[in-house]
């Protein structure tokens, strides 16, 4: 049997969707999480397991079992935030890069080919370095040719 195209759109649109809901469901996770596990109180709590695992060390003999619960859990936690950290770190990253391109759209004379510097290669970054390192050494030669060798008065 041949599907039509809307029972394909329709399709599309359900996978779409729950790509969508899960998608906006991590970030609302991501940006929670990152609230609650950057405060005070979760660095206390992490301090807390900590000595309950070293107070219980002498019940449990210092035993292999006992060791291995500490490195399983904080293994298994760190690996979890790796994804919650990057998540958030690139979502400040993208939001930060927009409102500069937004300054840099708004200020006349400003050179709009820098804006989404992140999507240059390598190489073009670099010379995009490099001329903005000559255009600062041209400023402050420039200052120095102004003073005459004589610095401004303190007031």
């Amino acid at each position: 049997m041949k599907k039509t195209g809307s029972s394909t759109a329709k399709k599309n649109e359900r996978k779409r969707d729950v790509f969508c809901v899960v998608n906006d469901a991590f970030r609302y996770f991501a940006q929670r999480s990152s609230i609650l596990l950057g405060s005070a109180w979760a660095f206390c709590g992490a301090v807390l397991v900590i000595l309950v695992w070293l107070v219980t060390g002498p019940t449990f003999h210092f035993s292999d079992t006992w060791q291995l619960i500490i490195n399983t859990a904080t293994t298994v936690v760190t690996f979890l935030m790796v994804f919650l950290i990057q998540n958030t770190q690139n979502r400040d990253a993208k939001a930060a890069h927009l409102k500069l391109d937004e300054l840099i759209r708004a200020v006349k004379g400003a050179r709009n080919q820098l804006v989404d510097l992140e999507e240059l290669s390598d190489d073009d970054l670099k010379k995009l370095e490099e001329q903005f390192r000559r255009l600062r050494k041209q400023s402050e030669s420039s200052r120095t040719r102004s003073d005459n060798g004589r610095h401004a008065k303190s007031r």
